[in-house]
């Protein structure tokens, strides 16, 4: 995941490292019988199994996150939105939509944008700034369920969900029915994006994807941020599958956008 993102890597990565230390310290100096280690072992990897969706969401950092949400206003973006988007779920997703400051060719373009794995949509307010002072499109931001201020506990399957209800909240909205669309997502945003404009390449309104320092896979990922967990990649049932859902994508032209000094994704 995206430089931005590196607290929650350093999180995943202790963690991991801690638990092969503890598996190697119990083998070697404890000199336990092979059950008991068995035992201990099987216990670990459910740990790990079943805590892996805190150690790849961690959308309580930095710390406050999930209530301390920047405004526009604080960057010196005027006019702009607040919003919440209920899901059919029963979730409430809050979403910034923003406006470009100046018409012109770019005027009828909204930019979707979906962040990392870390923070919230507020700390991405000075990239959003950028885009509509010099691109001058408009901007959506929408928040994950789990992050920030919206409801519900985040994993693939709902990551995936909101998405698509961000996409059906400006396909419907009156004042951007009409616009060309293009999606920018950046590390974990980037396999978020992958799966949406896959899904609604045919429908003509997707002008764009753009990828920032996105990742083939989850399962890929671990071995390079965590190697001693590469032997247990198939407990990850988080799998975003970019590299088999990217190939899929012929309608819709796609920047890639990547730094070689990024401490995560290789």
């Amino acid at each position: 995941m995206a430089g931005s993102d590196s607290p929650s890597a350093s999180t995943l990565s202790g963690y991991w490292v801690q638990t092969a230390s503890a598996l190697s310290s119990i083998a070697s100096y404890m000199r336990l019988p092979a059950l008991a280690s068995t035992g201990i072992a099987a216990a670990l990897t459910s740990l790990l199994y079943f805590k892996q969706r805190a150690l790849i969401y961690p959308s309580h950092m930095p710390p406050n996150a999930r209530t301390d949400v920047p405004r526009p206003s604080q960057f010196g973006i005027r006019d702009f939105e607040e919003l919440v988007i209920p899901t059919d779920d029963g979730e409430k997703l809050s979403a910034f939509y923003i406006r470009t400051p100046q018409a012109g060719k770019n005027s009828d373009i909204t930019v979707m944008m979906f962040h990392g794995n870390a923070g919230n949509i507020g700390h991405r307010l000075p990239i959003a700034k950028m885009l509509i002072e010099h691109v001058r499109c408009n901007v959506f931001m929408l928040e994950y369920r789990g992050y920030g201020t919206s409801t519900g506990d985040p994993d693939e399957a709902g990551l995936n969900h909101d998405a698509h209800t961000g996409l059906k909240y400006l396909r419907q909205r009156a004042e951007t029915r009409d616009h060309r669309l293009i999606i920018f997502g950046q590390s974990l945003g980037g396999a978020v994006s992958i799966r949406l404009a896959a899904k609604n390449q045919d429908a003509g309104d997707i002008i764009g994807l753009i990828l920032e320092n996105t990742f083939l896979s989850m399962r890929k990922l671990i071995p390079s941020v965590i190697p001693p967990a590469k032997y247990l990649t198939l407990l990850c049932h988080q799998v975003w599958p970019s590299d088999t859902t990217l190939p899929t994508i012929t309608k819709i032209p796609i920047l890639f956008i990547s730094g070689l000094q990024d401490e995560i994704v290789p």
